[in-house]
């Protein structure tokens, strides 16, 4: 099963870095964030990978001239300013009439795969995406007039469920998406869901993703205290 990852876009929240390198290529943990996302589709045995890439693309095709384990990598080209509907599109070819895995290139997570990839099946569906809740960014506080009645630390389980990505589909997909100004997230998924076609797998454990220096950081934090827990 092939897995393609939207890494084309101009990362311009992460200006510190994007003026050099795109975003995929930003380092956690002395490895581009990309290395870290198919690393994990790689340990479920998913090593077919098409990195959809726009912005900075040599800087990415540069890094896997080298061979990566037994990883089979192609980097293709997606235009500079295609929209993340657009750059699937583009893929349609490569794919060929198969089911398919695709996620962002800046968000990293530990969702069982093969259970996602069953629960597509299991559902019949055209777009199965992982649903997750977003990072915990704010306290809480409750107020009567000018008193605090209640201030606790926020938890994720205030926030509702959003799209994190890792998605399972299929190659009907492609009859939702009209050309480059597509984004896959509005449109398409939205004609996907009227049909009845569209499910969420709830994915309750980690997940972060990397839109800004404080996110770099905070990775950088988490995988670290991960890999202490292995060694």
């Amino acid at each position: 099963m092939k897995v393609v990852i939207l890494a084309g876009g101009f990362g311009t929240r992460l200006q510190e870095y994007a003026k050099t390198i795109p975003k995929p290529m930003v380092k956690i943990v002395n490895k581009p964030i990309l290395i870290h996302i198919m690393s994990h589709y790689a340990k479920y045995g998913f090593k077919d990978f098409i990195i959809a890439s726009g912005y900075k693309k040599e800087v990415i095709k540069k890094y896997f001239k080298k061979k990566f384990f037994d990883w089979n990598v192609e980097v293709v080209d997606t235009g500079l300013h295609t929209m993340t509907g657009g750059r699937l599109k583009r893929l349609k070819q490569l794919i060929n009439q198969n089911t398919f895995l695709m996620t962002y290139g800046d968000g990293l997570s530990d969702v069982n795969l093969k259970n996602l990839i069953k629960f597509h099946k299991k559902n019949k569906a055209i777009a199965t995406l992982t649903a997750v809740r977003p990072p915990a960014r704010f306290g809480v506080i409750k107020l009567s007039g000018n008193k605090v009645n209640i201030f606790r630390e926020k938890s994720s389980l205030d926030s509702g469920w959003i799209n994190g990505g890792f998605f399972v589909l299929e190659p009907k997909i492609f009859n939702y998406i009209k050309n480059d100004k597509t984004f896959f997230e509005k449109e398409p998924l939205k004609r996907v869901s009227k049909h009845k076609k569209l499910f969420a797998f709830k994915h309750k454990k980690f997940w972060h993703c990397m839109d800004t220096l404080r996110d770099k950081l905070i990775l950088e934090k988490i995988l670290k205290n991960r890999l202490k827990k292995k060694i």
